[in-house]
Order: structure tokens, then C-alpha cells, then sequence
């Protein structure tokens, strides 16, 4: 299929469709949530109802041809706003680690548990960070053995910074099996509700992003059948004997995952950026000081041609990845990764010139920037820095094993 920046009529309707949702649903509560530090039930509630939050959404618009059509819900719900978006949407990660590596029988068994039902609706939770092992995905503490005896596969371990973890009906986990391997001898398992020795540790504080619930989670000799690695045992000794034989794999299983999502979260931080740049130029095209209004000084107004400029480009970045990752064109130079590094950077840059624009009033919880101004910094962080961006990219660029 043929790039192109024309999006079809399919996705105009549902992007504002998503908009309207948006705008009538999720911005009037998005202060509120964020003081409660709560997850907003009664919200995802409300996004069940009308489809938006479903598998049936999700797996629409995994096939959409361009690619675009995700990335348009992304930025249209994190434009409204970013914790409550990262609510209704945070379980797409889980189901993209599902999608990407199970087999169509745990696909078809646990994509619906993750989001339940339009009246009783749940939660996924990806879980692959750890206390000592963040951007490093090799130092993954967390262990796997397999029980022959019994026929299940042991998990011990403490995962971090999961979104929705402990809280998700359903949790995929990152867990090493064969520690002398380093990442290639990882693999995803599957834990469903209620299972022994699987518990949520310490519920985090945080600087932005407050309606977004995010956990630790202990696993403490939780047993799980055979069968809920993702794609199968088999599969993956198959996996580890290329290993173990000198042959090329396609990788360990938390980066295939981050590399599938990077150009997701680029929309994400997209959505808070427009919202911070379309408020500043509201409040320049009608605030007065000095009997003008301020944006018709050039201080102002060259901040505001800046910031649209940066919002634009990186939109276009991450539409070139998205359509990169659907079309199966390889990213032979990290695009995906310059989509999220330049899309992160691009709403930290926005949302503090949107603060600066607004003076006092920017710095203070009656206008909404200052939390948009919170919540763009975890972009540059969450599922890979800025900096581990930068190392991908280069070492793509270079074909050298930079560190």
C-alpha cells in the first residue's frame, strides 16, 4: 500500500467519533481524576458502552490498512486527557503483547478477559520493568522454571511500574527462563485472575498521569499451567535451541513488544502536545496586556509558530511508523523509535512553552496546562528514555555496538 497522508473515510468517522468522546466525557473529569490519583472506573464504564473500549475496536483497527487509524484514537483521547486516556487505553499494551507472540487459542481466551464486558468491564496489565531492571531488559530478575513433575511453570519475582498492575484482570509477565541466555532467554506468560501467589505490592505516587493507576506486583511461587506461555512450550524451546545452536532469533519478548507500541505512545504524547498549543493560542488570542493582545507580540506568537511546527512534524513521524509497522516495512533505521523520541520531547518542549505563554496562570492547577505540563514528562521516559531511543537509532544508523 501506497503512503499517504489522506486519511480514509473509516478513520475520519471513528477519529471523531473518539473526539466527541473526548471532548464531552473525558476533559470535563480530567481534573477531578487527576486529584483523586484514582483509576476512573465510571469512565472506562462509559467508553464500554459505546464501544471504545473493546477488543472488537482494537482488533478493527489493528487491520485498518494505513495504520493511522489507532494512532488517531490515541491522539484524539490523550488530547482530551492523558491519565484517563492511559486508563482506557493502557490495556492495549497486553493486548498487543498477546496479539504479538500468542497463539490464535490464547488470543481468543484471554483478549476477552482482558476487557470483559460492556457492563462489567476489566483491565490487562504488561508487566516487564523491575526495582533494578528498567530500560536494562536484560537484567530481568524475574524466574521461570518449568515443574516436570507437575507440569506447570514456576514464577518468582517483583515486577514495577505496571500500568493497571494488580488492579488488571488479566497480567502478562516477562520472566527469564534461561538466565545464562540474557534476553533471548525470556518469554511472556499469561496469569489470569485470581491466581495463587500473585499479588500488587506498593501503588506508586505520581507526578503526572495521576488517573492512571500504577503498581508493583509480586510473584511469589505462583504455579501456572503449561500451556499459558505465550506461543506455546514448544515454540519456544524450538526458539532457544536456534539460540543455543549460534542462529539469529527475532528477539526477546519485552522489546517486541515495546517496538510494536513505540509509535502508539508517539500518538499519545502527540494528543497532550496539540491540547497544550491549541489552549496557549486560545488564551493569546484573547488575553490583552498592554492594550494588545499577546499574540501579536512576536515573543509570544514565535513560540506559537514553533510549537505547531513541532506538533506537525511529529505527528508525521509517527504516522510514518505506523504505517511502516503495518505495511511490514522493516525499520531499518529505528523509525519507530525516532516517533517516540521526537513525539515525547515535542510535548515536554509544548506544554512548557503553553505554561510560559500563560505566565502565573499557567503555573496553577485552574488551567489545565499545568497538568498537561505534568503529565508530558513520562513520555520521554516509559517504554524506553529518550536516551535508550537515541542508542536504538544509533546503533541502527551505525551498524556499531554503541553503550
Amino acid at each position: 500500500m501506497t503512503f499517504s497522508l489522506q486519511l480514509s473515510d473509516d478513520v475520519i468517522e471513528v477519529r471523531d467519533w473518539v473526539h466527541q468522546f473526548a471532548a464531552e466525557v473525558v476533559r470535563p473529569a480530567a481534573a477531578e481524576w487527576d486529584e483523586r490519583e484514582e483509576t476512573p472506573w465510571p469512565i472506562i464504564q462509559e467508553a464500554a458502552k459505546i464501544g471504545l473500549y473493546s477488543p472488537e475496536l482494537f482488533a478493527q483497527q489493528s487491520v485498518e490498512p494505513s495504520g493511522l487509524g489507532m494512532l488517531t484514537v490515541f491522539e484524539e483521547l490523550f488530547w482530551g486527557d492523558a491519565g484517563i486516556a492511559l486508563s482506557i487505553l493502557g490495556t492495549g499494551l497486553a493486548a498487543a503483547a498477546l496479539a504479538g507472540s500468542g497463539t490464535p487459542e490464547q488470543i481468543g481466551q484471554w483478549l476477552p478477559e482482558m476487557f470483559g464486558t460492556p457492563g462489567d468491564p476489566k483491565l490487562g496489565a504488561f508487566c516487564s520493568s523491575e526495582p533494578d531492571a528498567g530500560s536494562d531488559v536484560g537484567s530481568i530478575r524475574t524466574r521461570a522454571r518449568f515443574d516436570e513433575a507437575t507440569r506447570e511453570w514456576v514464577l518468582n519475582g517483583t515486577k514495577t511500574w505496571a500500568t493497571n498492575g494488580g488492579i488488571a484482570n488479566v497480567h502478562i509477565v516477562v520472566a527469564s527462563v534461561y538466565p545464562e541466555l540474557g534476553t533471548r532467554g525470556q518469554a511472556t506468560f499469561v496469569i489470569g485472575p485470581d491466581t495463587h501467589g500473585f499479588s500488587q505490592g506498593q501503588k506508586f505516587k505520581k507526578h503526572g498521569i495521576r488517573a492512571s493507576h500504577t503498581a508493583e506486583v509480586v510473584l511469589d511461587n505462583v504455579r501456572l499451567p503449561e500451556e499459558m506461555i505465550l506461543g506455546g512450550r514448544e515454540k519456544f524451546e524450538e526458539r532457544i535451541a536456534r539460540v543455543r545452536s549460534g542462529a539469529s532469533t527475532r528477539g526477546q519478548a519485552a522489546m517486541q513488544t515495546f517496538e510494536r507500541t513505540r509509535p502508539s505512545v508517539g500518538a499519545m504524547a502527540v494528543g497532550v502536545a496539540r491540547a497544550a498549543y491549541e489552549y496557549a493560542l486560545d488564551y493569546a488570542c484573547q488575553r490583552e496586556q498592554f492594550g494588545r493582545k499577546i499574540g501579536e507580540f512576536q515573543a509570544v506568537a514565535f513560540k506559537l509558530a514553533d510549537m505547531k511546527t513541532r506538533v506537525d512534524a511529529a505527528r508525521l513521524l509517527v504516522w510514518r511508523a505506523g504505517w511502516m509497522a503495518r505495511n511490514n516495512v522493516a525499520f531499518e533505521a529505528a523509525e519507530g523509535s525516532m516517533a517516540k523520541l521526537v513525539a515525547s520531547e515535542t510535548a515536554v518542549y509544548v506544554t512548557d512553552e503553553a505554561i510560559q505563554i500563560l505566565g502565573g496562570n499557567g503555573y496553577t492547577r485552574d488551567y489545565p496546562v499545568e497538568r498537561m505540563h505534568r503529565d508530558a514528562k513520562i513520555f520521554t521516559i516509559f517504554e524506553g528514555t529518550s536516551e535508550i531511543q537515541r542508542l536504538v537509532i544509533a546503533r541502527a544508523v551505525t551498524g556499531l555496538s554503541i553503550r
